[in-house]
């Protein structure tokens, strides 16, 4: 199993004395989709999958979800989250095993997540006074940081008139540094428009492709990733959801090589380990 670069304590602490100036960022890759990032004024966690839920689900069916990571921190240790994002329903995205331990030890966090989603996330023990939803192609200011919740398609959009788009991925604005998680996406039509009009620093992209097989909703791969990144001109982009389970990862290399084909800018990270980057 792949080992983080820092775990427990010793990420926890690391978090603690990064202090980032304004028009910088420290980034924590968590596994799969999940980042601890810190700027100036702001620590955020997007879509932490930090726990077996997944393999224990899955673990006497034809699809087993078997780790390839260890994961560098387990919710309860995390006491001082203000502000949490989770992309969309998938438990590893709104983990079952993590949001509610990790709000049990952090009283001030607040979750922001689909309005589509907000009754799940409710039943999971959340509470629904610290739910922050928004329904896709909106903004909204969460404590120091500027939110655009951009529509993703995990394939679809699936838009719904009462509830909005399902699956999202956030723009942020944080101390002069823009950043876009992705969520889980293709490709859309559409998507480039948008990411151009945000004009991001750093660009978080899958690169799984159809990697989980039938049954499993796709992302964009490596070469389709590297491309995108391209065409809207982003500075850096990382890629994520690999190397967590066995039936649904990519090779990160095969990435590396498409953005390095491309003249596009990338940095790989390793679990755990801190990555600072200025604009």
């Amino acid at each position: 199993m792949i080992q983080p670069v820092q775990r427990s304590t010793a990420l926890l602490n690391d978090i603690a004395a990064t202090h980032p100036d304004t028009g910088e960022v420290a980034i924590w890759w968590l596994g799969q989709s999940g980042y601890a990032i810190k700027t100036a004024s702001a620590t955020i966690y997007i879509d932490p999958y930090l726990s077996e839920h997944l393999t224990n689900k899955y673990a006497n069916t034809a699809k087993q979800h078997i780790r390839m990571t260890e994961a560098p921190l387990r919710p309860h240790e995390i006491t001082d989250a203000h502000w949490v994002f989770a992309s969309h329903k998938h438990s590893d995205h709104l983990d079952p095993g993590t949001l509610p331990p990790l709000f049990e030890a952090s009283p001030e966090a607040q979750l922001v997540l689909p309005a589509a989603h907000v009754d799940h996330a409710v039943s999971l023990g959340l509470a629904r006074e610290r739910l922050l939803p928004t329904r896709g192609d909106e903004t909204l200011n969460v404590g120091p940081v500027r939110v655009h919740s951009l529509p993703s398609a995990h394939p679809d959009l699936d838009y719904d008139e009462a509830t909005g788009y399902p699956f999202l991925g956030f723009g942020l604005e944080m101390d002069g540094v823009r950043l876009y998680h992705s969520g889980d996406t293709i490709v859309y039509d559409g998507l480039a428009d948008r990411l151009r009009a945000f004009r991001p620093d750093v660009a978080f992209l899958p690169i799984n492709g159809r990697a989980g097989g039938e049954g499993t909703p796709p992302n964009m791969n490596a070469a389709e990733a590297a491309a995108l990144a391209k065409a809207i001109g982003v500075p850096l982009v990382i890629p994520h959801h690999y190397d967590m389970f066995t039936f649904n990862t990519a090779n990160v290399s095969d990435f590396t090589a498409c953005a390095q084909e491309q003249g596009q800018p990338h940095r790989v990270l390793q679990c755990g380990e801190r990555f600072l980057w200025r604009v």
